[in-house]
């Protein structure tokens, strides 16, 4: 992180406290990265508080957000073009105790980790008649186990680690997304706000992505740093994990992400579930 001085502008970023966020935020820890003019300080929240925060305080510069929760924001803050989670092949996975179907879900309780999360917005596309159930995205597995519910939208490392405790799949969204849709299934965005300016916006975009660009050119000392989030990961499930959701598109989630954007809301929008179709100004 950059050293504080009175002459520079504090910039708050909201991440998450996982690995792929913490690896992203590595240049700026490790002084590899700058906004020019400013000194760049990370607010750890999970991603329905982040969300939340911003729909309602808006008072990060910066923040990680879900997709889905994009669409309630967009006058307040713009898309950057480097941070977006994407999904290729792989995404939030729904799962249960033992093998079942999606329409078997029909009428039951299903946690889900918030619902302005982009796993919340798939879930309803897809299995509109179930009954959500809000739970802390990390007690998701446990409350699936214990018969609270009787399916949960697993997000994070969870992803690599339900088999383990006995969990079954029952839809990957993202595996769903690329062979229905050819399309990576978009998770999450950072976002700066958009009363910062132009010239401001351009610069935190910059700086973003040369923070991931540091990552990448010192990815063992990157992931090492990201691993103190990692929730029990071992190195080898950090390395995969992040790998997963820093990949090329993170950088620049060009066209690709932006069809995936403007379909996963078009189709929230004909389903009702989202007001409009949110115009994207990526910076």
């Amino acid at each position: 992180m950059t050293s504080a001085s009175p002459a520079l502008r504090t910039l708050r970023f909201g991440h998450s406290p996982d690995a792929d966020d913490a690896y992203m935020f590595y240049g700026f820890h490790a002084g590899m990265a700058a906004i020019d003019g400013c000194r760049v300080e990370h607010v750890l929240e999970d991603i329905q508080s982040l969300n939340r925060r911003a729909l309602e305080r808006g008072d990060l510069e910066i923040t990680a957000v879900s997709a889905h929760a994009y669409a309630h924001l967009m006058d307040r803050y713009a898309a950057l073009a480097c941070g977006a989670s994407m999904g290729v092949g792989y995404g939030p996975v729904l799962v249960s105790r033992e093998p079942r179907t999606l329409d078997s879900l029909r009428g039951r309780r299903v946690a889900i980790p918030g619902p302005l999360t982009t796993a919340a917005l798939l879930l309803k596309l897809e299995c509109p008649e179930c009954e959500p159930v809000e739970v802390m995205f990390d007690h998701i597995p446990e409350a699936v186990l214990s018969g609270e519910v009787e399916a949960g939208v697993i997000i994070h490392e969870s992803q690599l680690t339900y088999r383990d405790k006995g969990l079954v799949k029952v839809l990957d969204f993202g595996e769903l997304w690329l062979q229905r849709d050819g399309l990576p299934v978009p998770l999450g965005l950072d976002v700066v706000r958009r009363d910062l300016g132009a010239a401001l916006m351009r610069a935190v975009s910059e700086g973003f992505r040369a923070s991931i660009e540091a990552a990448h050119a010192h990815e063992d000392e990157a992931l090492a740093y990201a691993l103190q989030f990692g929730r029990g990961l071992d190195t080898g499930q950090g390395r995969r994990f992040v790998r997963m959701y820093v990949n090329p598109m993170t950088l620049d989630m060009g066209e690709l992400g932006r069809r995936a954007l403007e379909t996963l809301y078009a189709r929230a929008h004909r389903a009702g579930l989202i007001h409009e179709v949110p115009r994207l100004e990526v910076v």
